[in-house]
């Protein structure tokens, strides 16, 4: 595992998105300078839906593709193969569905979620477009940005057309907008005390140029509101955290610390850092937050920096470990 897991102390488990893999979805965030302070505490476990690894063989015509509820139920024996308590999960798109499914169910072993452009509702299939990648960058980027962005979504189309399995994309598409909803709902005071939400303090990030702003928008509405707190990015499109990776470094870093997991000595730089910064994020978010010290520290960012390479080693379940064969799990 990239890190040595601490008792007591949790790992961060990521997701990725339908056309996506946990090289195209999280590489540019966690090879980001400003990742190495989050690094140096802990250990990282990218999780990757069936057949969506990089020259993946075209899955089975017997093969049932996983629901998204199924898929949710997968984690828990990936965590407990790694012999950690619990994680806090990042997770974009279908990653981050995936992810707030598996905190409903299991919420003993989550700590926090950072979820990027999560819909909490139900999706009908998008058959009116007949290309497959079109499908998926339609899901991803918004129009503006497929339109104006030309070198960024030619990137994404050469990805997902020459790295990327057509079939198996395809397959993991469907079983994203075939999904029902997370049914969850926001606690009222005074209410039932049996409401079904997230239990977990909640980062809900999404750009604001984005395709999912309206659901992110919606989602924090039913969640929470002592617990959520809502990141709407200026300036950014679909994919914050390659769009704008040190303003998510930034709140993942100050999220964390809000769980108690980051010391204030090891955020004295970053502090001394934003201080002297310019930029800012959009200041529509929502003002339901886990604490006010948390929300005027999410107010400002440093900019970007120059990647590292972080050194990552894959591991390859089987039904030895009791991990799903299609589950790829790279640590």
């Amino acid at each position: 595992m990239a890190g040595t897991p601490r008792t007591k102390c949790p790992i961060i488990l990521t997701y990725h998105d339908t056309g996506l893999n946990h090289k195209s979805c999280f590489e540019t965030l966690f090879n980001h300078e400003d990742m190495r302070e989050i690094l140096r505490h802990f250990p990282v476990c990218h999780v990757e839906a069936p057949g969506q690894h990089e020259e993946a063989k075209t899955l089975p015509a017997s093969y049932v593709y996983p629901s998204m509820d199924q898929l949710s139920e997968t984690l828990p024996t990936v965590i407990k193969h790694f012999g950690v308590r619990s994680v806090i999960g990042l997770g974009v798109g279908a990653g981050a569905y995936v992810l707030a499914k598996f905190a409903l169910n299991h919420s003993d072993m989550v700590d926090g979620l950072i979820l990027i452009n999560i819909n909490p509702n139900a999706e009908g299939l998008m058959d009116s477009v007949a290309n497959k990648v079109s499908k998926v960058l339609c899901c991803v980027f918004a129009n503006d940005e497929i339109q104006t962005n030309h070198d960024l979504i030619a990137t994404y189309r050469h990805h997902i057309t020459a790295t990327m399995n057509q079939s198996n994309v395809n397959q993991f598409y469907r079983s994203y907008h075939s999904r029902g909803a997370l049914e969850v709902e926001r606690p009222v005071p005074g209410g039932s005390i049996n409401v079904r939400t997230l239990k977990c303090s909640t980062l809900l990030v999404v750009g604001d140029h984005s395709p999912a702003v309206d659901h992110v928008v919606d989602c924090n509405s039913k969640l929470n509101p002592t617990k959520t707190t809502l990141l709407k990015m200026a300036d950014c499109g679909g994919l914050p955290q390659v769009d704008q990776p040190a303003k998510v470094i930034e709140a993942m870093k100050y999220f964390i610390q809000g769980l108690g997991y980051l010391s204030s000595a090891s955020m004295t730089r970053l502090r001394s850092r934003t201080n002297s910064s310019t930029s800012s994020f959009d200041g529509s978010r929502s003002r339901s937050h886990t604490n006010d010290s948390q929300r005027g520290r999410l107010s400002s960012t440093d900019k970007n920096k120059q990647p590292h390479d972080t050194p990552m080693e894959t591991f390859n379940g089987n039904s030895d470990n009791q991990i799903s064969k299609s589950t790829g799990v790279v640590c």
